[in-house]
């Protein structure tokens, strides 16, 4: 089975810091974020992928072409999907790449969790839908407050995960996504929302660990826990 990754994107949330270095090439530990994605799909024997390129295309080229990943059982395929293109579009201009492939995987080069990919992966051949999304719970940007009646706060809770599911960013597909996605297209929007409206599209909830590098904040959180050997992701 083959895994899409969308590593495409310009990473403007980074500010400088994604600048001349694209997002999925940020390092955590000493290692590319897209190293730790593909080490967590290969543990669970998925070593086939194709990386859906765009800003700094060549940068990643260039790292994925060097000895780094040399020793690594990975089949590696990678395509420029254009600068300005969307999520649903990268997705769409690789589909010559799966003709062969009835269901597939998609995530994007800036999460990190501790999936059981496997059960993912048996979940959605399960229910037999078009596409399955995993839902987590991420934390909050704050820490809460408990209040009595009185305005006396009774407790303070350090960052605790919110009560909603939220999209985490990673996808099992069947091929008949296709007829949902154009060049253009915003995977997160139209696509989606089409599925849901047909109950086409179902959700796996994770409870576990997931955290995406979306800011330099979450880049530096990321490498504090790896460097405290807190790196719930390293699962292989």
């Amino acid at each position: 089975m083959k895994t899409v990754i969308l590593c495409g994107g310009r990473g403007t949330r980074l500010g400088e810091h994604g600048t001349a270095v694209p997002k999925a090439l940020l390092e955590i530990g000493g290692r590319p974020i897209i190293w730790h994605i593909l080490k967590l799909y290969s543990h669970y024997e998925l070593n086939d992928f194709i990386l859906c390129l765009g800003h700094l295309s060549e940068t990643i080229r260039s790292f994925f072409e060097s000895d780094a990943t040399r020793d690594a059982d990975w089949q590696i395929a990678m395509r420029d999907t254009g600068l300005e293109t969307n999520t649903g579009g990268r997705i769409n201009r690789i589909r010559d790449y799966l003709e062969d492939d009835e269901t597939f995987c998609v995530t994007y080069g800036d999460g990190l969790a501790d999936i059981d990919l496997k059960a993912l992966i048996d979940f959605h051949m399960s229910h037999g839908r078009i596409g399955t999304l995993v839902a987590v719970k991420p934390q909050s940007g704050f820490g809460v407050l408990e209040l009595e009646p009185d305005d006396s706060v009774v407790e303070f809770r350090e960052k605790p995960p919110l009560d909603h599911w939220v999209n985490g960013g990673f996808f099992v597909f069947n091929r008949r996504i296709f007829d949902y996605l154009n060049d253009d297209v915003v995977l997160e929007r139209a696509p989606l929302e089409q599925l849901v409206e047909q109950r086409q599209l179902v959700a796996y909830r994770h409870g576990g660990f997931w955290k995406c590098l979306d800011t330099y904040k979450d880049y530096l959180e990321l490498n504090q826990l790896f460097d405290s050997g807190q790196a719930a992701w390293k699962v292989w």
